[in-house]
């Protein structure tokens, strides 16, 4: 990512580096919290569900509030370690990997490189550029609210998401529903550079090594086929309709069809009509 940011040609040498200053800063959670969360005062009693979520949400409920008046936990996860999912947190500049997401068929130890980094790797990007994206860009490398940006590189970067925004907008949910792109834009931008940098981090992992096609494709064709399995899925229509005003993630179709026909590498790789 360092490569691709300083690479914009669009970007003022004062913003890069402020941009590299928070990519450095950026700390990597995977697996597991280094501190385990002490549960000890939460009562679980069997056969009493009810009881038991009033129970949980009033021992967070004061979990929370306990925080106050303390420093700033950086150790903290949101995330349980079977979750499978990811996040980047702007207010503790962190990306987050629980073991649930490690594991096949995410991420397969077994399997070659391509597939693993169309999907994991695809998903590691994800993360990384949220830092960059049009919310995670607003916070500095220590997760304070400030302004990093000279002005008009903040002016190139909303032309430029802008872009996206409007892309995502002509997409059909169901019936006569369309995607909000403004809504989506944060998830739409960093799916797009997050697909961007693990292509790119493939390539140079792999610089030099004779891939050879497996079951039919070419390293190329695997690597988007991978990205393209993370979103498989299936939603019911009543789901399709609420999750389209609420829902800042776009569904998972257009998660992978609008960020591979951005990528002329895609093109290439499937031999697309131009």
């Amino acid at each position: 990512m360092q490569q691709d940011i300083n690479g914009l040609p669009w970007m003022s040498p004062a913003t890069k580096q402020q941009a590299l200053a928070k990519l450095h800063g950026i700390a990597n959670k995977i697996g597991y919290p280094d501190k385990w969360r002490d549960y000890s005062k939460l009562e679980i009693v069997r056969g009493d569900e009810l009881g038991n979520v009033d129970r949980a949400r009033k021992f967070e409920f004061d979990r929370q509030l306990s925080k106050i008046g303390k420093p700033v936990d950086r150790g903290e996860w949101t995330m349980t370690p079977p979750t499978v999912n990811a996040y980047y947190d702007p207010q503790m500049n962190d990306i987050n990997f629980p073991a649930g997401v490690l594991q096949p068929p995410a991420f397969d130890p077994k399997s070659d490189a391509a597939p693993n980094y169309g999907d994991t790797g695809g998903t590691v990007g994800h993360e990384l550029t949220h830092g960059f994206d049009d919310e995670g860009r607003q916070f500095d490398a220590q997760g304070n609210l400030r302004d990093w940006w000279t002005e008009e590189d903040g002016k190139e970067f909303v032309k430029r998401a802008s872009c996206i925004s409007d892309q995502y907008s002509n997409y059909t949910i169901i019936d006569d529903i369309k995607i909000n792109g403004k809504l989506t834009l944060g998830e739409d931008v960093a799916d797009l550079g997050g697909l961007l940098l693990a292509y790119l981090a493939w390539k140079d992992d792999t610089r030099g090594q004779n891939l050879e096609p497996l079951d039919g494709l070419t390293p190329e064709q695997r690597f988007f086929v991978g990205y393209g399995q993370s979103w498989c899925g299936q939603t019911r229509d009543e789901s399709k309709r609420l999750r389209a005003t609420v829902d800042p993630h776009s569904p998972g179709k257009y998660r992978t069809n609008g960020v591979v026909s951005n990528m002329p590498e895609f093109q290439q790789a499937f031999h697309c009509a131009g």
